[in-house]
């Protein structure tokens, strides 16, 4: 994933694609409620957001809860590192590394919350986990979000809709310049399922589940049904789910203790 962000200006794009109605925004808006709200069981404290790319999780915080952390970021990418240091650049109360979420440059029970927010999809989840597992201290708050493999969206965004836009746009590169693209991803999503599974090998106790980004549609018609139906940005709740919705999810947000004494 490092690869597609080499500049800062890939970075400062990156972020701008969360920005507006389209359906990025909406997953990213859902996310940050499931976020806020796992975050309130924690009221202050060492807090490490692992994978924090242009530092939007880490300037929401800084607006939103000013004082009660004192944060580290963290990302494979330097050139989100740059766009992140840029957006908090007001707050000399952040630290920032270049860093990868398998081999993180920090002590061992050091942090009081870790936060990774679309990192693992991109790395090895187990030894990411385990990463996440030391630097925590006993009795931490850890916070994992992961694209939800079993969604009907993923499912038709992954197998239908990106393979589609790669054919269009090799046959368009036949008569000219290609206007569709998709890139492959290198996401590895993981079910919730196997992920808690993955948690307890590493010390870590699951706790509370919740699916968000909950749509019933899939590409590309969210993208014309999200041109009138934005009720998504003022009441995010209703785009999250624990009951018979959170299949429609297409991520999910697990939270869990690093097991022993706090």
């Amino acid at each position: 994933m490092a690869a597609q962000y080499l500049t800062l200006d890939d970075a400062t794009n990156y972020a701008a694609s969360y920005e507006g109605w389209r359906p990025a925004a909406r997953y990213y808006c859902s996310r940050l409620h499931v976020v806020d709200e796992a975050l309130r069981t924690r009221p202050r404290g060492r807090l490490l957001d692992v994978g924090c790319g242009p530092g939007m999780l880490v300037r929401h915080l800084l607006d939103t809860r000013p004082g009660d952390f004192r944060i580290t970021g963290c990302d494979l990418s330097p050139a989100m590192i740059d766009a992140a240091t840029a957006r908090a650049k007001d707050s000399g109360d952040v630290e920032w590394s270049v860093a990868r979420v398998e081999a993180m440059p920090f002590p061992d029970n050091h942090f009081d919350v870790v936060v990774s927010m679309g990192a693992l999809e991109y790395a090895d989840a187990d030894s990411g986990l385990r990463e996440i597992a030391r630097v925590v201290r006993p009795g931490g708050l850890v916070v994992v979000t992961m694209l939800n493999p079993l969604s009907p969206y993923r499912l038709v965004e992954w197998c239908l809709y990106w393979p589609l836009l790669r054919v269009l746009g090799r046959i368009e590169g036949l008569f000219g310049t290609p206007r569709h693209a998709a890139d492959v991803s290198g996401i590895r999503a993981i079910r919730l399922a196997r992920l808690r599974r993955m948690m307890r090998e590493t010390g870590l106790n699951p706790q509370d589940a919740v699916h968000y980004d909950v749509t019933p549609l899939v590409p590309p018609l969210d993208r014309l049904i999200r041109r009138w139906s934005r009720q998504w940005r003022d009441r995010p709740e209703r785009t999250v789910s624990r009951g018979a919705r959170r299949w429609l999810g297409t991520a999910y947000l697990l939270t869990a203790r690093r097991e022993g004494d706090a």
